[in-house]
């Protein structure tokens, strides 16, 4: 028997990139779900809009991101009628809104097509809208062993080109579940995906409003959830907030909320930190936090609370306490 042994010593390590941190990997596999008619290809096509043009993404300190092609697949909608005018609505660039014919036949997680377009076009986001129709036709969604073959290429892909690739999801009826068993199919299509994202409905009284909400992430903290509202007039923006995936599911073992006591706690500490209304470093200020178990999203919300900035410094970025 032939095999081949690599060292750790010789593995070359790198750091992972983010199109949107923390949700949002470039080289992975990420799944949007949520429930239909909630607003998930009306919130990954802002994005599309956004990135198209360069801008920084929702509640971010900005990035170094230029405007970049987008290959969007979509078997739900048309793109004469709904994607292209959605998208032209939220001031895309559409000459980098790129589509994939599938007149002949669909796409699928293995076909070369995916793989010589991205190639010829050099996207870096990737979406697939929804996963049931392009998993593969004789794929049982239902099949843990089926589902992992159907993302090995898929994952090679995003890996191979260091694009961000982006899969529409539906959950399942399956009320008081995690939301992390939520998700039509097999568990092992959350267990292929390095991130897992939610978008919901907050409240029957606001029924234009939707939270975005992190369910699972592999490769950093879990990020803040983020409430915008949908309209005639796309999508606008509102505010973080701390709440999880299973608190806006409702679910009767979530925890209901973070404790003022943490935010209290972590409003102390900031303020010692940067008494000297010097710039402290971010990722330091966050590691500290970690130490501590107290989140990122309970941080961020103490950080607004007391009127800290951020500032960059080169290619880093700072609080500083005004």
């Amino acid at each position: 028997m032939n095999f081949e042994i690599t060292k750790a010593s010789e593995v070359k390590v790198r750091k992972v990139e983010w199109l949107w941190y923390p949700f949002i990997p470039f080289g992975k596999v990420t799944v949007i779900q949520g429930d239909a008619g909630d607003g998930k290809s009306t919130f990954i096509l802002k994005l599309a809009a956004m990135l198209t043009n360069g801008e920084p993404m929702p509640f971010t300190d900005g990035n170094n991101l230029e405007p970049m092609n987008v290959i969007y697949q979509s078997t739900e909608d048309d793109a004469d009628d709904t994607i292209v005018p959605r998208f032209i609505s939220a001031s895309g660039n559409t000459e980098k809104l790129l589509f994939i014919n599938e007149k002949e036949h669909y796409l699928s997680f293995s076909d070369e097509r995916l793989l010589e377009a991205i190639r010829a076009t050099k996207a870096k986001l990737i979406i697939l809208d929804p996963l049931s129709a392009y998993i593969g036709e004789s794929t049982s969604i239902n099949s843990a062993n089926e589902v992992r073959s159907q993302f090995s290429p898929l994952i090679d892909i995003a890996k191979e080109q260091g694009c961000a690739i982006v899969i529409i999801h539906h959950m399942n009826k399956a009320m008081g579940q995690k939301a992390v068993n939520r998700a039509v199919g097999s568990v092992d299509i959350v267990g292929a995906a390095r991130s897992v994202l939610m978008v919901a409905r907050t409240d029957k009284e606001r029924p234009n409003e939707r939270i975005l909400v992190q369910v699972k992430s592999n490769l950093s903290p879990t990020g803040s959830a983020i409430v915008f509202s949908l309209s005639e007039n796309g999508i606008e923006w509102i505010e973080e907030t701390s709440k999880t995936a299973d608190e806006v599911l409702g679910n009767a073992f979530s925890s209901m909320g973070r404790p003022d006591e943490q935010i209290q706690k972590a409003k102390d500490v900031l303020s010692r930190l940067l008494s000297d209304h010097k710039p402290k470093p971010q990722s330091l200020i966050m590691e500290q936090f970690k130490t501590m178990g107290i989140s990122e999203s309970t941080v961020k919300k103490a950080k607004a609370q007391l009127n800290i900035h951020s500032v960059k410094q080169g290619t880093y970025w700072y609080w500083v306490l005004e």
